[in-house]
């Protein structure tokens, strides 16, 4: 997760002790709990596969007691509620209120059409910390996007009750083929709406969209997607608006708007710098991890088709520290096992091979390098640049050899 708002004006912003500073040994993960796989929408690229009835062997609320109170134990700092949709399972408010008792703060990830005022109102008094609403374009497209005619106006309902009471909402935007193009209406969108924070998500190729990588952006297109994000941001700013403005689940953004940064801002440029080192790219399986409806453990929300344990038959803790399941150990030592373009990639401390389900889904291999880098070879330090601008190719890099810079340059004289 990536604040361009944070780059571009360099103020405080609730994520940061989670995001931009060393995280103490003793702080456990971030943990996404998709809490029911139930949801009254369809949406094309849900990665969870959400289906229409509950099903019975979803944790109880028993269990899902007792793995908050090992969460809690954990020193788990957040939990996010998702799904499906969070707000059909019967016991969420229950829940989410055990949680804030035990010292977590609750978030959750809602489609919002479920959001009447009184909703907002038990969300506030629960304490719970964020409400991210999936909005995925305006009107019709959103509507396509997640198969239920009227979901737009739904949930732009939800986050106006979230709004009208001081409840802390903000848009979830997934970045298709289908609705890029409406961007600039988001940011109209959350400036009409007083809404102060939206994140912008990369498609990942998992769950139902599995099979959507030709749904995804080319090169090209994400480096205009990320230009006109910075440029909204930077016009936000200048006026004095404090909205926050994020882009997710692709770390490659980071060093493309370090290096914009660079040119303009040198001075900033090295303060971001810091940032991103300590935020360390990629985190999956070492500051977030997933848990789902059956209490199975994964890397996290996208990596469901990798299971590290079962909370019914250990502790989620115990679970989440053995290293002897190899993708677990892996990914909280990835850099010896990275190939191609993300072995050899000179930013490589930055993006951490950035995002595993994406190589795996179009490769087969878990640790190949992520195609939804939009980086060039030239970015990346690798032989020279080859195509135009925002293209890339994978180069045949032996795994291991460039985790750093100056591997990076070794590869380049070789």
């Amino acid at each position: 997760m990536l604040s361009i708002s944070k780059i571009v004006s360099g103020r405080r912003e609730a994520g940061d002790s989670l995001r931009y500073h060393r995280r103490p040994k003793a702080l456990g993960p971030v943990v996404v709990w998709n809490s029911t796989r139930i949801c009254n929408l369809k949406c094309k690229h849900c990665y969870a596969s959400a289906v229409t009835r509950r099903d019975p062997d979803e944790l109880t609320t028993a269990e899902a007691r007792r793995l908050i109170d090992d969460l809690a134990a954990a020193h788990v700092p957040v939990l996010l509620f998702s799904g499906g949709e969070p707000l059909l399972r019967p016991d969420f408010y229950e829940l989410a209120g055990y949680a804030r008792g035990k010292g977590l703060r609750p978030v959750i990830s809602t489609n919002g059409t479920l959001i009447t005022r009184e909703v907002a109102w038990k969300l506030k008094q629960l304490g719970v910390g964020y409400v991210g609403v999936s909005i995925d374009g305006i009107r019709e497209t959103n509507d396509r996007i997640r198969g239920f005619d009227g979901a737009f106006e739904a949930a732009l309902e939800g986050i106006r009750h979230c709004v009208a009471i001081g409840q802390r909402v903000g848009l979830r935007f997934t970045i298709t083929r289908y609705n890029y193009r409406e961007i600039d209406s988001i940011f109209d969108l959350i400036e009409a709406e007083q809404v102060n924070r939206v994140c912008f998500y990369h498609l990942v190729y998992s769950g139902r969209g599995k099979g959507l990588k030709e749904q995804d952006l080319t090169p090209k297109e994400k480096r205009e997607v990320l230009d006109l994000i910075y440029a909204r941001t930077v016009d936000l700013c200048a006026r004095g608006l404090e909205k926050e403005i994020l882009t997710v689940d692709n770390h490659a953004d980071a060093v493309y708007i370090y290096l914009k940064l660079k040119q303009e801002d040198p001075d900033r440029a090295a303060a971001v710098w810091e940032w991103l080192q300590n935020a360390g790219g990629n985190r999956s399986g070492i500051a977030i991890g997933a848990v789902d409806w059956y209490g199975n453990v994964h890397p996290d929300q996208f990596t469901m088709n990798h299971t590290l344990g079962n909370v019914r038959e250990r502790k989620f803790s115990e679970i989440w520290n053995d290293t002897t399941n190899p993708i677990m150990a892996g990914l909280k030592n990835r850099k010896l096992l990275l190939r191609g373009r993300c072995a050899a990639c000179r930013w490589l401390d930055i993006c951490n091979g950035n995002f595993r389900p994406r190589a795996e889904a179009v490769t087969g291999d878990f640790w190949a390098s992520d195609p939804a880098c939009y980086l060039t070879d030239a970015e990346i330090g690798l032989l020279k640049e080859r195509g135009n601008p925002g293209e890339n190719t994978d180069a045949q890099v032996a795994p291991g050899t460039g985790n750093t810079a100056l591997g990076a340059r070794d590869v380049a004289r070789a």
